[in-house]
This record gives structure tokens, sequence and C-alpha cells, in this order.
């Protein structure tokens, strides 16, 4: 495919950038922001051999992504055994999460950075058949490199937001080159289908991984060990806050409920330490028991646990501008009664579908938040109404997975 004059300053740009990204990937590492020991995978270096046969390749960029996949992931498994699957993702977090989560089997390995020369070493290993990439992950040099080898694309739950549709609309020949070298875009919400349209594109009918899958997996005997320690106390979780949330959140809570137990699990619990300090919090990755007014989840892979605990679910990322909120499937999976903030555009036609049922509540400020926590704790009979709704909602998603699945089976290599 011949590239548009922007596209081939992007790719001599990061061809020349190419040897300084081994140091930049350092830094990072040393940040915490990548692991050390596979920085060669994000060069496009295998960290494992490639078994023979055809391969898909999935990729997500973080946690939310990530675990949007594994039903994808599993239902592919189921139909088509004799796929070899690998799954990308670029954080550490998400690749935790995976190691985890990804049935035996299924590779994981860091994504490339975009750069010409580490795109042209994965492909060379991996050689897919079919590329999947998850929400916003549009890189130039990677989508080009493998339309090139033949690489049959798709991109499924797509986003984009107003902005970045307005970023691309400075170069339409670059934007319709991308979009065009994707096979189907299936995009998350009406917004971004109008904004692919607008660029050039011709998307497939409307999909959302993350309204998809499984409830998220608690360990038996340790719920019950949680609830021993409760003592009975009610519990409010606010689920993946960000910086800015915990605080203001913790206050509400505190009014509304002064007996109330408020887990908080942070979005990054890397934030662990300093969270505790500010808040004066138990922390869990420290072995420290919930017998205060606040205790602190800084784990990874048991929001599962801490849904089923709660009373009442406050999910965060969406009381500061700029974050979008996050998945609220999760907490209705397992049929718990959902908080939100105002600024929850990631999830937007989710959220009026649960606003719509009256399974989830948006809280407009701080002081609204405080006023639903302690009504919805005073009359638990109204939260287990929401609670079902949710859960009822949840059920009925499972047609886009069924969806997902008969769109992609053209892609498919025999």
């Amino acid at each position: 495919m011949k590239r548009t004059l922007p596209l081939a300053l992007y790719g001599a740009a990061t061809g020349l950038l190419a040897p300084f990204a081994p140091a930049m990937l350092r830094g990072r590492a040393r940040r915490g922001k990548e692991d050390l020991d596979r920085l060669g995978e994000r060069l496009g270096r295998p960290g494992v051999p490639r078994p023979p046969g055809p391969l898909v390749w999935l990729h997500g960029v973080s946690v939310g992504e990530t675990t949007s996949l594994l039903p994808l992931v599993a239902a592919l498994r189921a139909r088509r055994p004799g796929l070899i699957l690998l799954v990308t993702s670029g954080t550490v977090t998400a690749a935790r999460l995976l190691t985890a989560r990804l049935p035996k089997g299924v590779i994981h390995q860091f994504a490339p950075v975009d750069t010409p020369s580490a795109a042209r070493r994965f492909l060379d290993h991996w050689q897919p058949a079919l590329a999947v990439f998850v929400e916003s992950e549009i890189w130039p040099n990677l989508i080009l490199a493998a339309k090139a080898r033949g690489t049959r694309l798709a991109l499924l739950s797509a986003r984009m937001t107003e902005a970045s549709a307005t970023r691309w609309a400075r170069w339409p020949a670059s934007a319709r080159a991308l979009i065009g070298a994707i096979d189907l875009i299936l995009p998350q919400d009406t917004a971004t289908e109008a904004r692919i349209r607008r660029l050039g594109g011709v998307p497939g009918p409307g999909l959302n991984l993350k309204l998809v899958g499984e409830p998220l997996p608690a360990d038996d005997a340790e719920l019950g060990r949680m609830r021993a320690a409760i003592a009975g106390r009610k519990v409010v979780l606010a689920a993946s806050t960000h910086p800015g949330e915990e605080r203001p959140i913790a206050e509400a809570v505190r009014r509304a409920a002064p007996d109330a137990l408020l887990v908080i699990v942070p979005r990054h619990p890397d934030r662990g330490a300093d969270l505790a300090r500010e808040l004066g919090a138990a922390r869990r990755s420290a072995g420290e028991a919930p017998d205060g007014p606040v205790y602190l989840a800084d784990t990874l892979g048991e929001l599962g646990l801490f849904f089923r605990l709660a009373e009442v679910v406050v999910m965060g990322g969406a009381f500061v501008p700029g974050i979008g909120g996050h998945n609220p499937l999760e907490p209705a999976r397992i049929g718990r009664p959902i908080l939100t903030g105002p600024h929850a555009f990631n999830a937007a036609d989710a959220y009026a579908d649960l606003f719509a049922h009256a399974a989830a509540i948006e809280a407009a400020d701080m002081a609204a938040l405080e006023r639903h926590v302690r009504g919805l704790l005073a009359y638990p009979a109204i939260a287990r109404r929401m609670g079902e709704a949710a859960l009822a909602y949840a059920h009925r998603q499972g047609a886009a997975l069924d969806e997902a699945l008969a769109r992609l089976e053209p892609l498919l290599p025999a």
C-alpha cells in the first residue's frame, strides 16, 4: 500500500527515533511502567518461539481492553481449537492480569513499540493471519506493515473521541488510508460510528466487548474470610479510582454512613502506599485487616471479591474530568447497584441504558453521592432491585459476542 506523505513522514520519524527506544523503555522500567526482563518484546524481539500453524493476534493496550478480550479468546478457543492465539498488551498491570486469566496454551507478549524495525521483527516472527485490535489502537507502522503482508485486520469496540477525529481530519487522505486498511470495524457507540464515517470509513454494526463476559472471579475461601473480618458492617466499594477521587469519595461516604466500611480499589495499585498515608487506610497488600473506616485494596485481580462484598458500588474514573469512567458491566454481572459520576463518557451508551432500567444512578457531585449512598444503605430493598436490574441488563448483552464471532468468521484463516 502506497503511503501518503504524512504517513511516510511518520514512518521516517519513528525510524529515526528507533535507536533511542531501548533507553526510553529502560527509563520507563525504572518507574515501574515496563517489565525490565521483557523489554525485548517491546522492541519486537519475541520472548517465546512461534508454534506451527495459523495464528490470530489479539491486542488491547491496558486492563480494560485486555479484559474485554477474554470472552472472545475463550470463544475462539472453543470454536477453533486449531488456531494459535497470541494476545498482546501494552501495560505491566494488563500483563499481570493476562498471565493469571488467559487459558492454557494462549501466548502473551508485550506489544511492540510502533517503529518500523520493531513492527518488522514482530511480524516476521509471529506471521499473524488475522490481527484484532480493541478500542482506539491504531498504530500506523504496525497496521500498514501487517496489511502489506496480507494480514487481515479488525478493529472491535472501536472508540474515537471528537478530539481524535478532528486531528485525523487534518490529514484526510492518511485517515482514509489507515481506516481503509482495516477489513472490519465495529464501533462501540453511535458517536464513534459517525466519526469513522466522516473520515471515510465504512463501519459495521455496533459492538462493545466490555458489555460481554462472565462475572469476575473470586476465591470462595477468601470471600468467607473477608466477611468474617468485616463482621457485619455495610460495605461501599469505590472501584477503579483515580487521583483526585479517593479523598472526596471517602469524605462523602463517611458523612453518609459513618459506621460503613469503604473499600477503595485504585485503578493503579502502585498508588497504594501514597493513598494509605493520605487516607490513613489499612492496606490489603501489607496484610492489614479491614478494621478502620477505609480499607485500601491495592492488589491486582481481586475486584470480583470486593464486588461480592459490597452493598453499593461507586465506579471511579467519572468524578474527575478527562478519564471517562470505567466498565459498569463488571458490577452489573454480580448484581450490584451502581453509582457513577458526571464524566463517564467512555461508556455513555451503556450507562444510558442502565439509567433507563433503574440499574445505575449518576451522582452529579459529592453531595449527590453522599445522598445516594445514604439512601441505598438505608433502603436495602431498593438497592437489591437496582442490582437485579443491572444483572438482567448484563445477561442481555451476551448476543454481542455471537455477533463479533459471526463478523470475524470470514477473516479467520481456513
